[in-house]
């Protein structure tokens, strides 16, 4: 699998099936906070990625946060949903990957990275071994460096559905 390429491409965290998690052998997900879980910089969590939580946890699924936020932002919120955590991951390199995979006890290739960006969060995944999943942001960018990161993610992005036969992305 090319280093750019998710495994799975959804709209939001709560699109991701037990079923979807299963189909690529995976037992546990190595979550990102923000414009994954939450909104940039938030404490709060969307109730209906709460219920995902919950029934990812229910169906047996492995949980754990792997962040590259501080942990002053990242142990509050982790704490806030019940999950243990992994601040400074350092993505896209592979170490804070391999410590989620550890720290849920399961080898890399059963575990899922899941977040919104190619080149921390998917290109991550791919040099630690683990599957990933790619999820559009919650909300749009306005750091300059993440605006810019998202042109080029796009472009990606174009490739990757027309390669799997899907329909392009609106635009924003």
């Amino acid at each position: 699998m090319p280093l750019f390429t998710p495994d799975l491409l959804k709209n939001r965290i709560t699109d991701i099936t037990v079923k979807d998690l299963r189909a690529l052998g995976v037992r546990g997900v190595l979550l990102d906070v923000d414009n994954t879980l939450t909104t940039h910089g938030s404490q709060e969590l969307d109730p209906a990625v709460r219920r995902w939580l919950e029934e990812m946890a229910a169906q047996g699924i492995a949980l754990t946060v792997v962040s590259n936020g501080l942990p002053k932002r990242v142990e509050p919120f982790a704490k806030k949903i019940g999950l243990r955590y992994i601040a400074m991951a350092c993505k896209p390199f592979p170490l804070g990957f391999w410590r989620g995979a550890r720290r849920l006890g399961l080898k890399r290739r059963e575990c899922a990275a899941v977040g919104d960006q190619i080149f921390t969060d998917i290109i991550g995944s791919r040099l630690a071994g683990v599957r990933s999943i790619l999820l559009r942001p919650i909300q749009p960018e306005h750091q300059p460096t993440l605006r810019f990161k998202r042109r080029l993610e796009r472009g990606i992005l174009r490739r990757y559905r027309k390669k799997h036969g899907l329909p392009p992305e609106e635009e924003a």
